[in-house]
């Protein structure tokens, strides 16, 4: 059966058609069901289907644009992370010891979305504990990337990157803590963004069984996913905004606009590798040329700056405070192996690997001294965007790789350009970001020689995620974006 028409547009584009009735929301619904059902025992990013109540969403869409209403998602099929709390299905966080775990009660964002008029079709794969590049776990098995089925499509939100590039829906939602926006769209070649920490509430994205209590938890925040950087803007203004129960009484916060609207006014700051943690010839090959084409277009573009945070002791101090975060739920007898551990490093040993070990069992004296470090940071961070609207930097070191699965992941290796370095030393790039709380947006810039979508990150100001957002959407307007991965292009 070949594509319709529909399968690979943006939700702008289906939300113009359907209120010109050039198609119907049900007939979304049932194209993007027809996808599902006929690529996904290859791909196998919908862990969970809900068809049913899907089509009913779709249904009540259609008799809603028929009495003349307009809502912001009406009719637009799309699907979430596994890891957000949907009234009725199941939620497990891959967890084996959680698959029978049934929330009673939406998530807050998928709340909004529900009552932005979206129809929700089902879940997507996630590894266990959302703590991988890959998306794997027992229950649910492993998710391939649809450019090359014998690779990761990236994680934690590797299903969602997944579900989009291969037409189930025009949008998704995830989550970020190290890159897991961020890299699966990157290792799909679709967009996501990371918001400034805090600007989406988190209640009901849960571990299960804990309740759905409003939570900021460090680090980790919520964002959308989508095929085009403009549909991202419109996902992130549906879930943002303050939560009713910590006294938040609308959907919005008023985020200033970006700072341009044309290309050609931007001042951006480019970093294509460091030698803390290089990247490969494809991905500075792909950054390279989107530096050309951004100097032609008039951007303003530099390749240096003193302003720049110090990359390898942001990336120290990201560790720990990361690492002290997900420690806390650690077993009690793998805390204890890891406090001995920890209490055999050399001081003289700063290598990434060890601040993370450090981090498990960081005190609560130097957590304190840590999160100062980070106020500085921030300080920093501000200063820069004094000069500079964005910096522009690697999502990963290189495109995405095959599936590898073995324990304990600080025993993998990534290969970057014939060198092997620790696999969690990744967390390095997603941290540029997260550990400030900045907003980012994950846009795709091509494609390896191979036929791997390469893609980068543009870092803004904090709370100004309107910044990002636009230039990547007018990068993507000036030099195109997403592009059907050929095996499903059908």
């Amino acid at each position: 059966m070949a594509r319709s028409q529909w399968s690979f547009k943006t939700a702008t584009e289906l939300s113009a058609a359907l209120a010109a009735k050039q198609v119907s929301a049900v007939e979304l619904a049932q194209d993007a069901i027809g996808r599902i059902e006929r690529h996904d025992g290859k791909i196998n990013a919908m862990c969970v289907r809900d068809f049913a109540r899907g089509l009913d969403a779709a249904r009540a869409a259609d008799a809603a644009r028929a009495r003349g209403e307009s809502r912001p998602l009406l009719g637009i099929p799309m699907t979430v992370k596994e890891s957000y709390n949907v009234a009725g299905l199941p939620t497990t966080w891959g967890f084996p010891a959680q698959k029978d775990f049934v929330p009673p009660l939406d998530a807050l964002a998928i709340t909004r979305v529900k009552d932005a008029g979206g129809v929700i079709l089902g879940k997507t794969n996630v590894p266990i504990g959302l703590g991988d590049w890959q998306s794997y776990n027992e229950i649910y098995g492993t998710t391939n990337n649809p450019y090359d089925l014998g690779r990761t499509p990236g994680g934690s939100s590797g299903g969602s990157s997944a579900a989009l590039a291969a037409g189930y829906g025009a949008l998704s939602l995830g989550s970020d803590i190290g890159g897991s926006l961020r890299v699966p769209a990157f290792h799909c070649g679709v967009y996501a963004h990371k918001p400034t920490q805090a600007l989406v509430p988190n209640r009901g994205h849960t571990p299960p069984p804990l309740p759905p209590l409003p939570s900021s938890r460090d680090l980790a925040v919520i964002g959308p996913m989508a095929r085009s950087a403009a549909d991202l803007s419109l996902l992130l203004d549906v879930i943002a905004g303050p939560d009713p129960l910590e006294g938040g009484n609308a959907y919005r916060l008023a985020l200033p606009p970006p700072r341009h609207g044309e290309l050609k006014n931007f001042r951006v700051l480019l970093i294509d590798t460091d030698p803390l943690l290089p990247t490969d010839k494809d991905v500075r090959g792909g950054i390279e040329k989107l530096a050309a084409g951004l100097g032609k277009s008039g951007v303003k573009v530099e390749r240096n700056s003193p302003l720049l945070p110090d990359f390898a002791e942001s990336s120290r101090l990201y560790m720990r405070l990361l690492m002290s975060l997900l420690g806390s739920g650690f077993a009690p007898e793998i805390y204890a192996g890891a406090a001995a551990a920890a209490a055999q490093l050399p001081a003289g040993n700063i290598s990434l690997s060890a601040e993370r070990l450090r981090g498990i069992v960081l005190s609560h004296r130097d957590w304190l001294t840590a999160d100062a470090g980070r106020t500085r940071l921030r300080a920093q961070w501000r200063e820069l965007f004094r000069s500079f609207d964005a910096v522009i930097c690697p999502v990963m070191p290189t495109p995405a790789y095959p599936h590898v699965h073995s324990e304990p992941q600080e025993q993998r290796r990534i290969r970057i350009d014939g060198k092997d370095y620790v696999y969690p030393d990744q967390l390095a790039w997603a941290g540029i970001a997260t550990l400030p709380g900045l907003p980012a947006t994950a846009l795709p810039i091509g494609f390896a020689e191979g036929g791997l979508p390469l893609g980068v990150q543009i870092v803004g100001p904090f709370l100004e995620d309107r910044t990002p957002l636009k230039l990547a959407e007018l990068i993507e307007r000036e030099f195109g974006g997403f592009a059907p991965p050929p095996m499903f292009d059908d």
